[in-house]
């Protein structure tokens, strides 16, 4: 017990454990951050002042337009899901539509590092991811390049001084409108009352759009496609707590 006899303090203890499990996060998150420039299936943005990317390398990349062509090098539709986190609803729609092209898209690197992984593991050639801050994705495709875009437990940011942040606001509506085909497709899938009722509100309020289908508990009946029933882990938990989980689907013109 050599190491804690000279701390009799547990408060100093704890700060000290504490300090060592940051420095710890940090450098696995280093350590991350260094494999994702090896990976084939990343792009990144440094600087959302001036957008541009970077793939492999860190060599700069063009894709806008150039999806397809360039990166999948097939003629299928593109899906984004946007705040995707460590991109187990992108790896997993890719497992279930080999016909579609999927790009997870998130500002965090550690974050992506682990969907990256795992789709270069199971050889999910149909599945990319991006780093960037969404509001800067028109930078990164073209108009009518996208054909759906998935919004899976975003930040729900509950302030009303942040709402112009919640991925379901008139800004970024206008943002999916640039680079979607017309009539493209938008799922939005949360456990967040408050959030899905504001996103519903403005939908249903945007005469470019057009609600197909709203659930408030998607799980109290047989789904009504076999994609909504993908968990992620937040998703988990959610449920765990006795959460609904909501879902919209509807089309932006």
């Amino acid at each position: 017990m050599r190491g804690l006899q000279g701390f009799s303090n547990c408060k100093t203890l704890r700060r000290l454990l504490q300090t060592q499990a940051k420095g710890m996060s940090r450098k696995n998150k280093l350590q991350k951050f260094a494999e994702v420039l090896s990976f084939p299936n990343v792009y990144e943005c440094y600087n959302v002042q001036a957008p541009s990317l970077v793939g492999v390398g860190m060599q700069p990349v063009d894709l806008k337009g150039r999806w397809r062509q360039t990166h999948f090098r097939n003629d299928n539709p593109v899906v984004l899901e946007l705040a995707c986190g460590g991109g187990e609803y992108t790896v997993a729609l890719a497992r279930q539509f080999a016909d579609r092209n999927f790009i997870g898209v998130d500002v965090k690197g550690n974050r992506l590092w682990r969907g990256a992984k795992t789709a270069l593991e199971e050889h999910l050639a149909n599945a990319a991811f991006l780093r960037t801050r969404i509001e800067v994705i028109e930078h990164f495709f073209a108009a009518g390049e996208v054909d759906e875009i998935w919004i899976t437990f975003p930040d729900p940011f509950p302030r009303p001084s942040k709402v112009n942040r919640r991925l379901t606001s008139p800004f970024f509506l206008e943002k999916y409108r640039r680079i979607l085909r017309p009539g493209g497709l938008v799922h939005l899938k949360h456990d967040d009352s408050n959030f899905f009722q504001f996103a519903l509100k403005t939908i249903v309020n945007d005469p470019q759009c057009r609600l197909l289908y709203a659930d408030t508990d998607i799980y109290a009946k047989p789904l009504p496609w076999p994609e909504l029933g993908i968990r992620t882990r937040y998703e988990i938990m959610h449920l765990a707590e006795g959460r609904t989980i909501k879902y919209l689907r509807f089309q932006i013109h």
